[in-house]
């Protein structure tokens, strides 16, 4: 392979991220034994916390700096690759990003996430301090130096990473890239496996920069036409899963550009490294998922994931979140996700976003957000995930029998009455929280966004009958009374005039013709629906691209 490709490509793509507002770093400038880039970090804390730094500096007279870069790295250090806590959420890189750092009496932050609204000129004005870096060829193993041979008799070898992206001095992305054909990315990705170790195999050491959760977030394998992305580095093992918009005709990977002059991945670093729209991963997008698994023998562990969204699901929650924002109350947004497609994260980052959407006059777009699911994985993940973003408590409200006191109606009456900014309710109860709202004089002038997840589960017997009177269905002449989850959420919209207060965002994998007629939108929206204008979905991940994609 030509390495004057590989070189152009790069360069390509760093003169792109410093046009969207990246800054250029040198290589030297990185510390490679607390994985930082000082400058950023102690530039930005000064610049935006003034006060506490005049306090800090005090407790250190003879080297702050020095002292403060430490107690940043023991606070990134303290995370353990294999605890799968909840307590120790607030280490590691993302833990960091996200939390206040406290010591002796001094508090920083060393990230500022966008507001959700614009009445507070601070906040904006250290929104806009952010410092965006791009380093290019770092050489990242404190490892790999004379010092350290002479001192222990071995060396790691002195790899070095294409790209390494940094906020106000912390690692949060590294890209390798490989050009010239077609299957170039999945050189990129070999180079990963094989030779970006988060423990260095000559020294037994540990990489700062490639440790899990302790180093960058992701991990991204680039080539000219498509992406791929891990968030933890395990040598061989190392799972990495596409990042590819699809193909126009609902394949996997990417189309490739009439312009020659354009890489079909440009999307990458145009769209979703752009400043902004990265730090609105950080702060919106990327959790820990702990799950609980089985070896071989039965015994029961757990394992954590970091969860960076794949690209059809950051391109779905951003669209469904500015349309709302956009378009106001009262619309329906059908999503047609394959299986494969971590409908349940989409979801939760949905519900998470739309709770926090503020009008022009500084009050909240939704006065709650409904999510209608039957998978009781989906509650427990939903509320992990949110309240990660959270970080309060009673975001999350779950109405069913189990929890708390009271029926299921008092606690939904409750739920509803005290804008519960996320509410949880079975497909059997959705039809009553519709009949809750039209009932009472003040929540029928409320703006609620309802989010369906149509996962094929069914209602039979008893429940299906009752169901059916609370929706006006007719009996069947069969007397068949099984009722699927699309038929009872389509039912009780369609028994209901259209409501200016409510937004509907039906997530399913292969929509039924009655659900595309109710949530679908038609392309000429201003002609009749005929043969020629059918309602459609508003995003789609396709089945195809599922199963290309391995899913």
């Amino acid at each position: 392979m030509s390495k004057a490709g590989e070189l152009n490509f790069q360069n390509d793509m760093l003169k792109h991220l410093l046009a969207n507002g990246w800054l250029l770093g040198k290589a030297e400038h990185y510390n490679r034994e607390l994985a930082l880039y000082p400058e950023d970090l102690l530039g930005f804390v000064k610049e935006t916390q003034d006060e506490q730094w005049h306090k800090f500096c005090a407790l250190y007279p003879s080297n702050p700096e020095q002292h403060f870069l430490e107690r940043v790295a023991s606070q990134l250090n303290k995370t353990d690759p294999n605890a799968a806590s909840k307590d120790m959420r607030t280490f590691g890189t993302l833990g960091v990003l996200r939390h206040e750092l406290r010591h002796r009496g001094t508090r920083f932050s060393l990230c500022q996430f966008k507001p959700e609204h614009d009445l507070n000129p601070d906040t904006l004005a250290r929104y806009a301090k952010n410092r965006c870096r791009v380093v290019p060829e770092v050489v990242y193993s404190p490892w790999a130096s004379q010092e350290h041979l002479e001192l222990t008799g071995s060396k790691a070898k002195a790899w070095r990473i294409d790209l390494v992206l940094f906020v106000n001095g912390l690692p949060v992305v590294t890209l390798e890239l490989k050009s010239e054909f077609k299957q170039a990315v999945h050189n990129a990705i070999k180079q990963y496996k094989t030779t970006r170790f988060a423990i260095d195999p000559t020294t037994k050491k540990p990489e700062p920069l490639l440790t899990f959760k302790r180093g960058a977030l992701v991990h991204f394998a680039v080539s000219q036409y498509e992406v791929y992305m891990a968030t933890r580095l395990e040598g061989a093992a190392t799972y990495f899963l596409p990042f590819n918009k699809g193909t126009t005709a609902g394949g996997a990977g990417n189309d490739v550009p009439a312009d020659l002059n354009q890489y079909a991945t440009d999307y990458l670093w145009n769209e979703v490294l752009l400043p902004s729209n990265l730090l609105a991963i950080l702060g919106h997008f990327v959790h820990l998922q702990i799950e609980e698994k089985e070896d071989w023998e039965g015994r029961k562990y757990k394992k954590e994931s970091l969860i960076f969204p794949r690209y059809h699901q950051w391109d779905v929650v951003n669209k469904l979140v500015n349309a709302a924002r956009s378009e106001g109350t009262g619309h329906k947004y059908l999503i047609q996700h394959s299986a494969g497609s971590g409908k349940s994260n989409s979801i939760a980052w949905v519900a998470h976003q739309l709770s926090s959407i503020y009008n022009m006059q500084g009050n909240k777009q939704f006065n709650s957000v409904i999510v209608v699911t039957d998978r009781t994985v989906l509650d427990d993940q939903l509320q992990d995930t949110i309240n990660q973003f959270e970080h309060v408590d009673g975001a999350v409200g779950r109405i069913n029998n189990k929890e708390g006191d009271g029926s299921k109606s008092e606690k939904l009456a409750s739920a509803l009455e005290n804008s519960q900014p996320i509410i949880i309710v079975t497909i059997q109860t959705f039809p009553y929280v519709l009949r809750a709202i039209e009932n009472s004089v003040s929540l029928k002038t409320r703006s609620y966004a309802i989010i369906a997840d149509e996962a094929h589960s069914s209602q039979t017997g008893s429940t299906a009958r009752q169901l059916k009177e609370v929706l006006m269905i007719e009996a069947r002449a069969d007397g068949e009374d099984e009722l699927s989850s699309e038929d009872i959420l389509d039912a009780a919209v369609a028994s209901r005039k259209a409501s200016k207060n409510l937004s509907y965002f039906a997530f399913t994998a292969t929509p039924k013709t009655k659900t595309l007629e109710l949530f679908g939108r038609l392309p000429k929206p201003a002609e009749q629906p005929s043969k020629t204008n059918k309602p459609e979905a508003y995003h789609v991940y396709s089945m195809r691209q599922a199963i290309e994609e391995g899913f």
